[in-house]
């Protein structure tokens, strides 16, 4: 039997080596990409059956990319591989039309069961993403709502897309060349001035008002 196609999409090699053997014992790897743009590209190029692709990613994130890949109409049933557990970053994946969404940490465990799950055409979430759902410590939806009026400066709005791009203080503060710590006085001030309560809130803020993917 033909295995099916697959194309895997992170920007950091020992993930995909990490990964090599166990996905290739039950699918055709067809080919590497380590940005967002070149994922979209190969996925162009390769039309594989799945894609698995992290959220962050260099040039486009990894939402964004499987976003354009659903818009140019390309059929590849796309499973997040990432770190992040945040119930924003979740719920953006579906939205954009992913079929299944598995942590790193997981990955040995779930990532084959979740690829043949899309591929019989279900849907596969990392069971302990409802384990820190359930958490009583789980940041959640947001205790105030933070007013869409609230004007953010140019710069508050550039470190605000990075930190929920998933970058992290220093790499926010290596793109825009100021500090990590600069970088955390803007977090806070702009969660001060948002009324938010937390980082999953600041998330939510960033993607409700579309600035995930901005450019």
């Amino acid at each position: 039997m033909k295995k099916p196609s697959l194309l895997m999409a992170d920007d950091h090699r020992i993930v995909i080596e990490g990964l090599r053997n166990i996905l290739t014992a039950h699918f055709n790897l067809v080919g590497e990409a380590s940005t967002g743009r070149e994922l979209v590209a190969r996925a162009e190029q390769l039309k594989p059956d799945l894609v698995v692709v992290d959220i962050s990613m260099p040039e486009v994130n990894g939402i964004e990319a499987v976003h354009m890949l659903k818009v140019l109409g390309n059929p590849a049933l796309v499973v997040f591989l990432t770190m992040h557990t945040e119930p924003a970053y979740v719920a953006r994946a579906l939205e954009v039309g992913a079929r299944g969404y598995v942590l790193k940490h997981s990955a040995s465990e779930e990532l084959v069961e979740a690829l043949q799950t899309v591929l019989a055409g279900g849907t596969f979430l990392s069971p302990r993403l409802k384990t820190l759902e359930s958490s009583p410590n789980t940041e959640r939806v947001p205790r105030r709502s933070a007013s869409s009026g609230t004007a953010l400066t140019s710069r508050q709005e550039e470190v605000l897309r990075l930190l929920a791009e998933g970058k992290s203080a220093r790499e926010s503060g290596a793109i825009l060349g100021i500090s990590p710590r600069t970088i955390e006085t803007h977090k806070y001030k702009i969660m001060d001035e948002l009324g938010l309560q937390s980082s999953a809130e600041l998330i939510q803020y960033a993607i409700r008002m579309g600035l995930v993917g901005k450019r």
